[in-house]
């Protein structure tokens, strides 16, 4: 509103010609002005220039609302936007009917504990046609660390859906409707978005999903398709400074202490503190005790809650429908129960490659040895 143009406000037209004559030409341009200042520079009285200001205030300044009316639009948007729904029991319910459409869903957990089969059994969902309880639409899967398997994907579908999949010519027109998009850099991932939009409007786009990676643009593609949006993000080991600065987010220390070759590390989100506040909704993958578990640690229609999971031939099954509802520390915290060494592992070869990236990168003679990284 703030772009109106001053002259389809509905001003009188001597006044209205004055403001474009004095290159005044939208509404922002007006209330830019203190009355003083509009009075030297259109060369006209206090109250024609506090009569014209009052006008164009009245037209650009949304109306009060009141609380019940802005429930009221919500509850109607959600219904027209609706959601997708994820076939675990406990947590469609938990999120009032599943995935809800037109915000950011985030999934978060270490490596290997079930994220890509989340979001390939979502792929699937959204694909469906509606008769079987699907979006009949198709998906736009961008795989930032290209872990899409066609031959999981196919999997998943014809135990989960063997009535459909097992047609002939029919498992091939589901994974028809999934786009995958492999972006080999940042850059080349913001050239894309651009195809993205479009194809959101042109290709009955019913399903976004970003794997893994996380950037605050995403936010507006959420809002402007209102379509589900879900992305995974990846952990990484808390450092000490990080807990004393969030203390509900430390662990103790005397873990370690008590059995050195084992212990539930703790984690953190990778994109850190300011990311999570871009998100609405955000479930946490975890293990602990050797059992796994979705917990719903972020969203504004329920409250904390952990449901166990296992990964079948059907993709993610929940244990239990009910789900176990958190309080305190646990519902920020992740846990992976790991071996020591094999949680230090990653980090040491990580830093061996940057090292002989850094040594090539000056002309060293340096040979690198065979790396096989995971």
């Amino acid at each position: 509103m703030a772009n109106k143009l001053i002259n389809q406000m509905g001003l009188p037209k001597s006044i209205a010609n004055i403001f474009t004559a004095r290159n005044i030409i939208t509404a922002k341009d007006a209330l830019s002005h203190t009355e003083f200042e509009l009075m030297e520079l259109l060369d006209v009285g206090k109250e024609e220039v506090t009569s014209a200001m009052a006008h164009v205030s009245e037209v650009v300044c949304p109306p009060c609302q009141t609380a019940l009316l802005l429930l009221e639009q919500r509850v109607r948007n959600e219904t027209l936007a609706g959601h997708l729904p994820t076939r675990l029991k406990g947590l469609d319910e938990a999120l009032c009917g599943g995935i809800p459409f037109g915000v950011l869903t985030e999934l978060v957990g270490p490596a290997g504990i079930g994220k890509t089969q989340f979001c390939l059994k979502l792929s699937l969902l959204a694909s469906l046609p509606a008769s079987c309880g699907g979006l009949d639409g198709r998906v736009i899967y961008i795989d930032i660390e290209s872990k899409f398997r066609s031959k999981r994907l196919i999997e998943i579908g014809i135990n989960s859906f063997p009535e459909i999949f097992l047609k002939k010519g029919m498992a091939q027109e589901m994974a028809g409707r999934i786009m995958i998009l492999r972006p080999t850099s940042l850059s080349e991932f913001a050239e894309s978005l651009y195809q993205i939009k479009v194809s959101l409007l042109q290709k009955q786009v019913k399903l976004l999903i970003i794997d893994s990676m996380a950037a605050l643009v995403l936010g507006s593609l959420a809002e402007f398709s209102r379509i589900p949006v879900v992305l995974t993000n990846q952990v990484r080991s808390q450092s000490g400074d990080e807990s004393r600065i969030y203390s509900f987010q430390a662990q103790s220390r005397s873990i370690i202490k008590d059995n050195p070759a084992t212990y539930d590390s703790h984690l953190v989100a990778a994109l850190g503190i300011n990311w999570a506040h871009a998100v609405t909704i955000r479930l946490v993958l975890e293990a602990r005790s050797g059992q796994r578990f979705i917990k719903l640690a972020k969203s504004p229609i329920s409250p904390p809650l952990a449901f166990p999971f296992k990964i079948t031939s059907s993709g993610v099954v929940l244990l239990d429908d009910d789900g176990i509802e958190m309080k305190g520390p646990e519902i920020n915290t992740i846990q992976c129960q790991v071996e020591v060494f094999t949680c230090l592992f990653p980090s040491v070869m990580k830093n061996m490659r940057a090292e002989m990236l850094c040594l090539i990168s000056k002309g060293s003679n340096y040979t690198s040895p065979p790396l096989f990284l995971c």
